[in-house]
Formats: C-alpha cells, structure tokens, sequence
C-alpha cells in the first residue's frame, strides 16, 4: 500500500478520517481484483466533487473578472476544469504514484490515465469536502488550480484550437482555413481519422482522432504549433 499519509502531508492536509483519502484514491477496478479490500472506490467522492469544484470556480472567477460576460466565463472555467487541466494538476501534486489501480488499468496512458487522475482529484476535493467542510475544500482547490487562470488567458486555451487556428490565419494570411478529410480507416465502430488544415493550397498540418471532429481540432493544435501561433 502506499504511504497516504505521506501524500496528506505533500498536501498540506490534516484528515480527521484519512480513509476519505484513500476512497478518493480508490478505482473501481482495485475492488475487482482485490476482494478481501474492504473499502470503498472513489465515484460517489469524484461526483459531490465535481460540484464543489463547480461552485468554488465559477465564484472565484465571478469575482476576479467583475465586468466579463457569462459567456466568457464559461469558457473561462471549462479551460481551468477540463479533463487535460484536472490531470495536469494530479500529475504535478503527485496522484499518480498513489493511485489504486487494477493492474490492467495501471496499464494505461494517454487520455486513458488522464480520465483517471482527472476523477481522482474530483474525488479528493469531495474527501476534502466532507472531512473539513467547504471552506477546506475550496482552499484546497484554490492553492492548486486558479493560478492557472492566467496562463489559460494568456494562451487563449479557453477557446478552441479551430477557432485559434482560425483567428490567427485571418489576422496573419487575411485566409479563412479549410479542413480536408486525407484518410478515413478502420471499421465503423473504430474508425480512425486523418484531416489536413489547409490555407489556400497549403497544408499546414495533420490530425487523427476517433472522429472528424477530434482530428479537425488535433490539426489546428498542430498548426498552431507549426505556425508557431500559440502566443
């Protein structure tokens, strides 16, 4: 078993009941492969802090930016909750060697383990919530995630990367970019897709992803990275 209290301590928190910790830390697929585990997994935990995490971020964004739109704000916030943010955030306070995990699961990567460590640091911010009230858990929430705020303004990451790419090619070429479906393999239910980002006749990058969609924005990632128009 790891050292919980070791992380508690990394933390900076004091648990009156530090089996909240390890639920929160707990995937369900621990408890299927260890039956004699008499705890419990983390999805009731991960859910009541979803909204907590909800709450604390929209009031702290509502009175950060007193004269900015709802509809900024919203976009404000799903940049700083997504899953990518929530598992950056997990990786950089060290949930990751913590976790419970079937083997299997311990296994994955890429979005995969994001999902996880995204749900886990839900789940701890519920321990939190239920162990030292609301106020504990905003504090906790506070200390870890919106000072990110910044960097998601700086680098417009609450937008899309379509709508970036797309931005940036009128305001530099005077263009509108074209996506171009270049490949499409695999069977129906896993399908893989290859989309091209053009201005005019030019291909800037490529994409792939599950659908059209996810390649469409996997290739305006890359073309703003290409074009070197992440600033």
């Amino acid at each position: 078993m790891p050292d919980f209290e070791l992380l508690a301590t990394t933390l900076g928190l004091t648990f009156h009941n530090p089996d909240l910790l390890v639920e929160a830390l707990t995937h369900r697929s621990y408890l299927n492969e260890h039956r004699e585990y008499q705890g419990n997994h983390n999805e009731r935990l991960e859910f009541l802090g979803d909204a907590v995490l909800e709450l604390a971020t929209t009031d702290f964004l509502f009175k950060k930016f007193p004269a900015k739109p709802e509809g900024e704000l919203t976009s404000y916030r799903a940049a700083l909750v997504n899953t990518i943010s929530l598992a950056e955030t997990a990786q950089t306070i060290g949930l990751n060697t913590f976790l419970l995990l079937s083997k299997g699961e311990a296994k994955d990567t890429g979005r995969a383990r994001d999902a996880i460590l995204a749900d886990t640091f839900e789940a701890i911010i519920g321990a939190v919530h239920l162990d030292q009230g609301y106020a504990g858990a905003e504090s906790f929430i506070a200390k870890n995630l919106y000072y990110k705020i910044d960097g998601v303004i700086a680098k417009r990451s609450y937008q899309d990367a379509k709508s970036r790419f797309q931005e940036a090619a009128q305001e530099k070429r005077n263009q509108t970019p074209r996506y171009q479906t270049l490949s499409e393999i695999g069977p129906d239910h896993a399908k893989v897709f290859t989309i091209g980002v053009f201005i005019g006749e030019e291909e800037i990058a490529r994409g792939e992803g599950q659908s059209k969609q996810e390649a469409e924005q996997k290739a305006a990632e890359a073309g703003l990275a290409t074009m070197q128009w992440h600033e």
